[in-house]
């Protein structure tokens, strides 16, 4: 196990942030009470600035300069949160790491159980967080997040546990097996579960944001539902097989009653509306075939081209640089 200057085994805190500059006051002074009470333990917390538009990288910059237990790792531009996660995770020095948001969605108040839970069992390489209840949040999108967690649940290898947060304290070993999956296309909820540590559950009921507003919208949800599918399942790729199966079986069947209507002396007529009915619904299908396709092609593009999953402008060691340039 890795110590820490003052001997003690190290925590890292990591925490992505994107227009977050009314909430981290309260985190901050919220994740030192919980610091304190776990005086056994040596902190760091990493900051991660997500390309934020208000004056979050600001105030990380003040609490960065006060305490010299957090740090920050600051984007050129917005990358998304599972870039922002795994910069903070590439960061951490941790003999122990935890995600959490700095909404105070995720009560920093859990992690003493939480650590409890991992020094009780050895075998346990994460604890992970979930809502017992979705209280407080839209009807519809409580609907379409169960349906999502049913389907994927089905049609993947990987399960996923339903109302899963990303607030979870891991082990370094599994930490580093994250680290080693280098894929540009990130979903981390499936890559958590894919890297097959074991992991015991915290549930708590769901808490409304501290301050601002949630960056993520209905459609931004659905489009990120979207990336684990495709991360993490090739059954929409079977389906445009299938239906493609499928069509040509009612094809032939229709040719076969063609055929035997003909050889009795039946008359067939087809009116024009039934049969533009049967030719849009065909070709709505091999379009969303050809979409499901283009869908994994752009995936496999975007991975071809060997971007890096973020890239970074400023560290709280450019802040402590600027300041012995000052003092010389």
């Amino acid at each position: 196990m890795t110590e820490s200057n003052t001997g003690k085994a190290l925590i890292s805190v990591m925490v992505p942030c994107y227009n977050e500059e009314e909430s981290l006051p309260l985190f901050r002074a919220e994740i030192c009470r919980v610091m304190e009470q776990m005086s056994a333990y040596a902190f760091e917390v990493i900051f991660v600035d997500d390309g934020s538009k208000d004056k979050t990288l600001s105030v990380i910059r003040s609490i960065a300069s006060e305490d010299a237990r957090f740090r920050y790792v600051s984007f050129t531009r917005n990358f998304g949160k599972e870039a922002a996660m795994y910069a903070a995770l590439q960061a951490s020095r941790g003999d122990y790491v935890v995600y959490m948001d700095a909404d105070l969605q995720d009560p920093p108040a859990l992690l003493p159980e939480m650590m409890a839970i991992l020094e009780k069992d050895s075998e346990v390489d994460s604890v992970g967080t979930r809502r017992s209840s979705r209280k407080g949040e839209p009807p519809i999108r409580s609907f379409f997040a169960n349906l999502f967690y049913r389907m994927i649940n089905r049609i993947s290898d990987v399960r996923l546990i339903p109302a899963a947060r990303d607030y979870r304290l891991m082990t370094r070993r599994m930490a580093d097996s994250i680290l080693s999956l280098c894929e540009y296309n990130r979903f981390s909820k499936g890559i958590f579960e894919w890297v097959g540590f074991r992991t015991e559950w915290i549930s708590y009921e769901n808490i409304e944001r501290s301050a601002g507003k949630t960056k993520f919208s209905f459609w931004k949800l659905f489009k990120y539902s979207l990336e684990c599918i495709i991360a993490f399942s090739t059954a929409p790729l079977a389906f445009a097989s299938v239906m493609g199966i499928l069509f040509c079986f009612v094809s032939f069947v229709g040719i076969l009653v063609i055929v035997i209507r003909a050889l009795l002396g039946v008359s067939s007529a087809f009116g024009w509306a039934s049969l533009m009915c049967v030719v849009l619904f065909v070709g709505g299908v091999l379009e969303l075939s050809i979409g499901i396709l283009g869908g994994y092609l752009s995936k496999t593009y975007l991975e071809t081209k060997r971007r890096p999953i973020y890239l970074a402008k400023e560290t709280e060691q450019d802040l402590q640089n600027g300041r012995r340039e000052e003092n010389e």
